[in-house]
C-alpha cells in the first residue's frame, strides 16, 4: 500500500451475537464494503467474535490465539484486500479459567503488527440493575500499546479504558497521533457518557479518535448503545453510525494534529504534581502590623 498524505479511516458497527462463525461471516462482508468504498484503515469494535453474558457461554466457544478461527480469517482478508485491520478485540482463551479481551492490528501483508489486552476491567453495577464482572473472565493486560501506520501512531485501548484519562495521555506524550477506542459500551452508560468521554479524550491530547462499537439488542439480551465515532483532533465529529449494524467512513488528514497542539499545546505544558497531605492540625497565619 501506498501512503498517501490522507487517509480513509472505516468504522464496521456490529451486533454480535453468540456464534464465532456467524459473527465472523458477517464482519468479513462489511471489512469487504469499507474495503470497497476505499477505506486504507479499518475498525472492528471491542468483541468482534462473541458477546457473551454466560460464562459457560464464552469459554464453550473461545480458544487460544493460535487457534482462534476468527483471527485466522481476518489476517487473511487484510492480505486479501491489502488494508489495515484492526480487530477491536476478540475473546481469546490463554487459560482453564481466564480469557484476554485482546485487541490485534494487522497489517496488509496478513501479519500482526500490535496485540493489546484491555487494561481496565468493567466490574460495575448499574442503576438499572445491570451488573457486570469482566475480571470474573477475563484477565487484565499489563501494558499500553503503540503501532505505527503510515500516517502517524495509533494507541490501542478498548471500551472501559476509555474512562482513564492517564492512560490516552501517556500513550499521546509516547507519540501517538490516533487514538483507538472499540467498545462495547452499555446503552445507559452510552447515551450518557460515550460522546462526551471520546470528544474529551481528542480535544485533550490532540488526537484522532477511532471509535468502532456494538450496538443494538444481543442474542445475549445486552443492549450497546453504538454509535460509532470518528472524531478530530478539535473534538469535531467527523463521523457518526447510529445503533444498526453498518460502516462509518471519513477522511482523515493527519496534518490537523499538528494544528489543534499548535492552537492549545496542552501537551507541552503538562506538568506532574507532588501531593500534599493535610496538617493534622490548622496552620494559623499571624500578620505583625506595623507600628501605628
Amino acid at each position: 500500500m501506498t501512503a498517501k498524505a490522507t487517509f480513509k479511516a472505516a468504522m464496521i458497527q456490529l451486533r454480535v451475537g453468540l456464534e464465532p462463525a456467524v459473527n465472523i461471516d458477517a464482519t468479513v462482508k462489511l471489512i469487504g464494503e469499507a474495503r470497497a468504498a476505499g477505506a486504507d484503515y479499518v475498525q472492528t469494535p471491542e468483541m468482534t467474535n462473541i458477546l457473551a453474558a454466560k460464562r459457560e457461554q464464552l469459554f464453550a466457544k473461545i480458544v487460544d490465539e493460535d487457534a482462534d478461527p476468527a483471527l485466522a480469517a481476518f489476517r487473511d482478508l487484510a492480505r486479501t484486500l491489502g488494508v489495515f485491520l484492526h480487530i477491536g478485540s476478540l475473546a481469546i482463551k490463554v487459560s482453564a479459567e481466564k480469557a484476554a479481551n485482546r485487541g490485534f492490528l494487522i497489517d496488509p501483508q496478513g501479519n500482526i503488527a500490535a496485540r493489546y489486552d484491555k487494561i481496565h476491567m468493567f466490574d460495575v453495577d448499574l442503576a438499572n440493575g445491570e451488573s457486570y464482572r469482566e475480571s470474573n473472565n477475563y484477565r487484565p493486560g499489563e501494558s499500553a500499546v503503540l503501532s505505527d501506520l503510515p500516517w502517524g501512531r495509533v494507541g490501542l485501548t478498548i471500551c472501559y479504558d476509555l474512562r482513564f484519562p492517564a492512560l490516552y495521555r501517556a500513550l499521546a506524550e509516547a507519540g501517538a497521533t490516533m487514538l483507538a477506542i472499540p467498545s462495547a459500551f452499555t446503552q445507559q452508560t452510552g447515551e450518557a457518557h460515550w460522546h462526551v468521554l471520546n470528544r474529551a479524550r481528542a480535544i485533550e491530547n490532540g488526537c484522532f479518535v477511532l471509535a468502532a462499537a456494538q450496538g443494538g439488542k444481543h442474542e445475549n439480551g445486552r443492549e450497546t448503545f453504538g454509535h460509532s465515532l470518528i472524531v478530530d483532533p478539535w473534538g469535531r465529529i467527523l463521523a457518526e453510525g447510529g445503533t444498526e449494524p453498518g460502516i462509518v467512513m471519513a477522511e482523515i488528514d493527519p496534518a490537523a494534529v499538528a494544528t489543534a497542539r499548535a492552537r492549545i499545546p496542552s501537551l507541552q505544558h503538562g506538568r506532574r504534581f507532588d501531593i500534599v497531605e493535610p496538617l493534622a492540625e490548622p496552620t494559623h497565619l499571624h500578620v505583625v502590623r506595623g507600628a501605628e
